[in-house]
């Protein structure tokens, strides 16, 4: 074989006829498209309207949100998409724009949007709360239509409370049981404090003391077992989130603690009647019989003025 005749079956391996027909239409389509993006300039319009290029929300935030008095609030609102729009929050009510980004567009300073770059999640964060904030807030997206998705603040005032009256009388050598409730918390407290005047009783160094408090059901048990009358004195439940409740405790000595209790009732059945039976005004000698009756029958005397007032004014009866 000559040189030229083996040289020619090599230019046929190393030419452009080898190349196969589908590799030469698909070149040609990549320099059509190539060459359409340079007429034009830009991306066809249409190429970003496409289902998965739009913004749209991630409906897994929750739509309601509770919130007590004092307590920041979150209003949690996810974006999937965004792209270079712009998210704002605005207030359903009054229509007023509170921010776009997260800059603040109120001069109210409580209001403030909290975003990480990177995250889909835009947060409106309401400082200290208050009742009249309750209502609507949008989360809203700069389309064209613009789109938006409401969230609903409610904002409650939680109180405590503590079962029964609010003074009790206790017989010394009982035991003391209170009982005391967080009343409307969106969330259990993360501590509920007893006190005696000032002083913290969960930590108190006198025996016989024991405090139970369960997170889930917002409840906290005050017992003193073997009660004396120095533990008399007003007792105060002070959750983290909720407002203060106060009960006062009198231990009393002596085997009829009831009387004081009853002696009480007396003289407010006399006031009563005396105030729905009289258009003037009370005298003051009756008040002052009233008051009498309350305080002689707290010492539990022997003589029972109780009777002598009822008699005298015949208004209430005593046994």
């Amino acid at each position: 074989m000559s040189s030229e005749e083996y040289q020619r079956p090599m230019k046929m391996k190393t030419g452009i006829s080898c190349v196969p027909l589908w590799l030469w239409q698909l070149l040609l389509l990549l320099l059509l498209d190539c060459g359409n993006m340079a007429v034009f300039g830009e991306v066809p319009p249409h190429y970003w309207e496409t289902p998965y290029s739009q913004p749209y929300f991630d409906n897994s935030s929750r739509r309601e949100v509770t919130a007590t008095v004092g307590q920041a609030a979150l209003l949690h609102c996810r974006v999937r998409n965004l792209g270079d729009r712009a998210v704002s929050w605005i207030r359903k009510r009054d229509l007023h724009i509170l921010t776009v980004g997260i800059l603040t567009y109120t001069n109210d300073q409580r209001f403030q949007s909290l975003h990480s770059e990177g995250s889909d999640e835009w947060t409106l964060r309401i400082s200290s709360p208050q009742p009249r904030d309750s209502g609507t807030y949008e989360c809203q997206v700069s389309t064209e239509p613009k789109i938006s998705q409401g969230f609903r603040l409610n904002v409650v005032v939680s109180r405590a409370k503590i079962l029964g009256n609010a003074e009790l009388f206790i017989k010394s050598g009982s035991d003391i049981n209170l009982t005391c409730l967080a009343m409307q918390s969106p969330v259990p407290p993360s501590f509920i404090y007893w006190y005696k005047g000032k002083r913290v009783m969960n930590y108190s160094q006198r025996g016989g003391i024991n405090v139970i408090t369960e997170r889930s059901t917002r409840t906290s048990k005050l017992l003193i077992a073997k009660a004396t009358p120095a533990d008399s004195g007003n007792y105060t439940c002070s959750p983290s989130s909720s407002d203060s409740a106060s009960v006062v405790v009198h231990v009393i000595n002596g085997e009829h603690p009831a009387a004081m209790q009853h002696g009480n009732s007396s003289a407010s059945c006399l006031l009563r009647r005396l105030r729905h039976t009289s258009a003037v005004p009370l005298p003051l000698p009756l008040v002052a019989i009233a008051i009498a009756t309350m305080w002689l029958s707290a010492a539990a005397v022997t003589c029972n003025w109780s009777n002598i007032a009822a008699g005298l004014l015949n208004v209430c009866t005593w046994s």
